[in-house]
């Protein structure tokens, strides 16, 4: 089974990003738009769009910067990314993802999200 990554397709940073990977991961990644993605097991709607979450094949959630990097493995351009983990730097990149992604959130679906999906 291969790992899936779930994006938001409103989201235009999103979409340029996932297209990039669409054309240079391997055929162990899946990419699911969040507004199409059925699945009982999957988080909340709104809890998939405040961050970026990567479901590996034994179907651990990673999320944020977690679910970049591991998307990122699935492509030759893994090693400019693998440095976001190091651990002298992890907690760096972790808030400032969490920043950008708050401000994303906002920007995109105001302080709370109300769409007609809040349960996928």
């Amino acid at each position: 089974m291969p790992d899936t990554l779930y994006y938001d397709s409103n989201c235009p940073i999103c979409v340029k990003e996932v297209g990039r990977l669409q054309q240079i991961a391997d055929k162990e990644l899946v990419i699911c738009d969040i507004f199409q993605a059925r699945d009982d097991s999957l988080p909340d709607t709104d809890t998939l769009l405040r961050q970026l979450h990567l479901q590996t094949s034994d179907g651990e959630f990673l999320t944020g910067v977690d679910a970049n990097v591991a998307a990122w493995r699935h492509t030759r351009w893994s090693f400019l990314f693998a440095w976001m983990r190091w651990p002298l730097v992890r907690s760096v990149t972790d808030r400032i993802y969490a920043r950008w992604a708050l401000w994303r959130y906002q920007r995109l679906y105001g302080e709370q999200y109300t769409g007609p999906n809040d349960a996928v």
